[in-house]
């Protein structure tokens, strides 16, 4: 799981996820885009990054370093996105990041 910034080029929306889905151990996006919410065009993220700050292990941390602009408090839009859209349990309930911790 990583946390993922998008954008649609056709109607400049731009947003951000915590439930981006990679292969194990890489920055590759698996099978699952997601809708924007204007144009209904299905995106993988332009940029992803560890929910995990590399230098200090934490999900929450403020290394003078690196600033980083993670907000897993953001809501998951289940109908906008691809993994979830037509199953009973979402991204967020079933494979949450407070669970792997």
């Amino acid at each position: 799981q990583k946390y993922g910034y998008f954008h649609c080029k056709d109607c400049k929306t731009r947003w951000e996820s915590a439930y981006v889905w990679c292969i194990s151990g890489s920055n590759k996006v698996v099978y699952f885009k997601q809708l924007c919410r204007k144009c209904q065009k299905g995106f993988n993220p332009y940029r992803v990054e560890a929910i995990q700050c590399q230098i200090c292990s934490k999900t929450h941390c403020s290394c003078p370093q690196k600033k980083r602009h993670i907000d897993l408090k953001r809501p998951h839009r289940q109908e906008l996105c691809g993994r979830c859209r037509g199953k009973r349990l979402s991204c967020d309930s079933t494979y949450s990041f407070k669970y792997i911790v």
